[in-house]
């Protein structure tokens, strides 16, 4: 009997330190910015904005569209996914990447295109995942993304999209980058049809993806501390062969040298939009 109660008493002590974690995994969220620990629910209450410094967290491209749109919406395209055309192989095949994205976060690729109504008003919105392979923009997102500028074309409807991309998928070469061309034509038709397109970029918003739809919006804003640029710091520094100004490629710089119409919190976006298209369509 004493045997017994030794022994049950070794297997809790094994135990229980690996069951509080998987009880408390999760539950608490350090912020990038000034270290504050902060309990994961009260971040979501936020918005996922820490509640100490106002640092902007990531959101994912559903909790983008439930932050914008009025309760229910209609997905379009939801089920377009890359053939992988190049038969791309790094570390591991292209095929395993999509998959392994298309399992953990129940998407078929990088951008989700829904039509809902903001404060009422009828809307599209392509709203990126950077969860699936940094947000890169290959044939699916390109193609999705002008889908939903035709489909808001043809209902006479704004466009808005939200961008959280690191730029075009290597993994297929200059496929990746004729989405580009094709995404700017689709917006160059959507401007002559005199309808209103809003890019919101977040962070971080670079390469193919800010060289194409995300800086051609008819008003151009950004979340407080956002990454924006085309290529990265280090690259520029090692062309230009000069050191780059204090907060270089954040929104607020962008702000400052009229890159950008404005800087919107989080807290504020839906109202923003709203407003804006108030006076777009006015």
């Amino acid at each position: 009997m004493a045997w017994f109660k030794r022994e049950k008493k070794s297997i809790e002590q094994a135990t229980a330190p690996e069951d509080r974690r998987v009880r408390t995994e999760g539950l608490w969220m350090k912020c990038e910015s000034c270290g504050t620990i902060v309990f994961r629910k009260d971040l979501e209450e936020n918005l996922f904005v820490c509640p100490k410094c106002q640092f902007h967290f990531k959101m994912s491209a559903q909790q983008r569209l439930e932050l914008l749109l009025d309760g229910r919406w209609t997905e379009h395209d939801a089920g377009m996914t890359s053939t992988d055309p190049l038969h791309f192989v790094d570390l591991k095949p292209y095929a395993k990447r999509i998959k392994d994205a298309q399992k953990k976060l129940g998407v078929n690729d990088a951008i989700i295109t829904a039509e809902g109504q903001l404060n009422g008003r009828p809307v599209v919105i392509c709203a990126m995942e950077f969860g699936f392979i940094g947000g890169s923009m290959g044939a699916v997102v390109g193609e999705k993304v002008t889908r939903g500028i035709e489909l808001a074309m043809e209902t006479r409807q704004p466009f808005i999209a939200v961008s959280c991309s690191g730029g075009a998928r290597m993994m297929e070469g200059t496929i990746s980058l004729m989405q580009l061309a094709k995404v700017s034509a689709a917006l160059a038709r959507f401007d002559e049809a005199k309808l209103p397109f809003i890019s919101l970029l977040t962070d971080p918003t670079t390469g193919g993806v800010t060289a194409s739809f995300a800086m051609l919006g008819d008003l151009n804003i950004a979340e407080p501390g956002a990454l924006i640029g085309f290529a990265g710091p280090r690259v520029i520094e090692q062309t230009i062969r000069q050191k780059l100004p204090e907060g270089f490629q954040r929104s607020e710089f962008l702000l400052e040298h009229g890159f950008l119409d404005a800087i919107v919190p989080r807290k504020e976006l839906k109202n923003f939009i709203a407003g804006s298209l108030d006076l777009l369509l006015t």
